[in-house]
């Protein structure tokens, strides 16, 4: 007995000499690349939302009359839909989003009958059977006659011979809408709606110029489009920023990583020369565009040449901590978004890739990190890897423990006997400190002579540790907020540096 799976059936009869369906003219496919949209213009977010807005001229009968909008979104929120015609108004609404697929069709094909051709492929001879389809789970079984059969994939031609399109599939997802209309007449008729799986990232490739301590930069938008349908020529705007979606999030996506450590960005003040909508800014592309399924399109939005930037080496070291072995610290590029020494835009969020010339000339990939969505005037410092040549090794030289000569109330607390105060009583302890000398031994084995940005995190560790001082140290230092201590430390070519720091501490 020869059988045959639904996988390969499907493919089979779609490529098959003999029609796949008899069906009516209304019923027959369309051109895959025709379209029913009309003028469409498409509002993309950050957070993998769109907005939808679809303008067709219909003819709508006068009274009752149910209106279809073939070539929505497949993954169209219904209860968004938005309906507008003159003279007409939505009675009831209604999405068709099971698609016209072999599956499908086994599937609503159960309980009737279908013709199975076979060919013999020695003697090209076909031969035609009819069979009742009883079930899918887990394979097609037939009915053919008298036997029942289970079709399985062994290599051998079959086509299934379908008599008729069911109904209530479609081959394209589509919207159908009950209308009560005042006249009859063709007339614009809009309908708006909002999609998931429709969503932009900004993309950015920098090229660096260290000699010249500069950076150019080129802004990619880049769409992705996996709602199931095409938007053909689309007048499309992106917006910067993730609308709140009262909690839905049809993807699930968790949420993004924090940024990598040896990042951060110093926010600027100045508004950036863009079109707003409310706290929110406008990235209109300037032709209309076809936004085709399953396709990720790049549109450029942002080049600038020549803004001033500057390589960083910088390592923020744990309280504490006593390496076993010199670490490499974190090589970063610096530059800023502001008007007048920087890029002059607003950034939205997105990947930024740097490059940087070779000895021949040639741009070579460094590194990447990300951003989020950066106002104009900021500064960015973006970790572009390691640096191989500049290292750090924290030491914790010494360590001893102090006490004040003043003391602290530490704990008070009332008796209570009976129901009444019978003493009260109060605990007094030393306050204690403890003196930690610190060293940190720079090497750098690069021809010329760097910087290293040196930061001792850890010093706050609640309201009880305020109370933390800096003996002495090498090189002058600042503090950055309760946490932490920054030494900017020059270090000549191919040599080291030691720097040694003495803190009294509540811990």
């Amino acid at each position: 007995m020869k059988a045959y799976s639904i996988s390969a059936l499907a493919g089979l009869a779609i490529l098959g000499g003999a029609p796949l369906l008899a069906q009516t003219a209304e019923q027959a496919l369309t051109d895959p690349d025709a379209t029913a949209q009309g003028d469409v213009s498409v509002t993309i977010y950050n957070n993998g939302q769109a907005l939808v807005q679809d303008v067709r001229q219909l003819s709508i009968a006068a009274g009752r009359s149910r209106i279809e909008f073939p070539d929505v979104s497949a993954r169209i929120r219904p209860e968004t839909l938005s309906f507008a015609a003159a003279g007409a108004g939505i009675v009831e609404q209604n999405f068709d989003f099971d698609l016209l697929t072999p599956t499908k069709l086994m599937e609503k094909a159960i309980g009737q009958t279908i013709t199975l051709i076979r060919t013999n492929p020695a003697t090209g001879a076909e031969t035609r059977e009819r069979a009742t389809v009883l079930s899918t789970a887990g394979g097609v079984v037939v009915k053919i006659g008298d036997r029942i059969e289970v079709l399985r994939d062994d290599g051998l031609p079959v086509r299934a011979v379908f008599d008729r399109v069911p109904t209530n599939l479609r081959a394209r997802p589509t919207l159908s809408v009950t209308v009560d209309s005042t006249r009859a007449g063709t007339r614009p008729a809009s309908i708006r709606y909002l999609t998931p799986s429709l969503g932009w990232s900004a993309d950015y490739v920098a090229l660096f110029d260290e000699e010249k301590g500069t950076v150019d930069m080129q802004g990619w938008v880049t769409l992705t489009n996996q709602t199931g349908t095409t938007f053909h020529n689309a007048d499309t705007l992106l917006v910067a920023g993730s609308p709140g979606s009262n909690g839905y999030d049809p993807r699930r996506r968790p949420a993004p990583p924090p940024p990598p450590r040896g990042s951060s960005m110093v926010p600027g003040t100045e508004t950036a020369d863009r079109e707003r909508l409310g706290d929110f800014y406008l990235y209109p592309l300037s032709e209309r565009t076809t936004i085709a399924n399953n396709q990720t399109k790049q549109v450029s939005f942002l080049d600038v040449q020549s803004v001033p930037a500057r390589r960083r080496y910088q390592r923020t070291v744990d309280w504490l901590t006593n390496d076993d072995r010199s670490i490499n610290v974190a090589s970063q590029v610096q530059f800023g978004t502001s008007r007048d020494q920087g890029l002059g835009d607003a950034l939205p969020a997105g990947a930024v890739r740097f490059y940087q010339r070779d000895a021949e000339g040639n741009p070579q990939f460094i590194g990447e990190n990300s951003i989020g969505h950066t106002p104009m005037g900021s500064e960015l410092t973006l970790r572009t890897g390691d640096a191989f040549d500049v290292l750090v090794l924290a030491e914790v030289v010494d360590r001893e423990k102090i006490t004040a000569s003043e003391y602290e109330k530490s704990a008070r607390y009332r008796v209570i006997e009976n129901g009444e105060v019978t003493r009260e009583v109060e605990v007094e302890e030393a306050k204690t400190f403890w003196r930690t000398t610190m060293r940190y031994t720079i090497t750098n084995a690069k021809p010329t002579p760097v910087e290293v940005e040196l930061a001792q995190g850890g010093l706050y560790r609640g309201w009880w540790s305020r109370d933390y001082r800096v003996i002495s140290e090498d090189v002058a230092g600042r503090s950055v907020g309760l946490d932490r201590r920054e030494w900017t430390v020059p270090v000549a070519a191919n040599s080291k540096r030691e720097v040694t720091v003495t803190f009294e501490t509540r811990y």
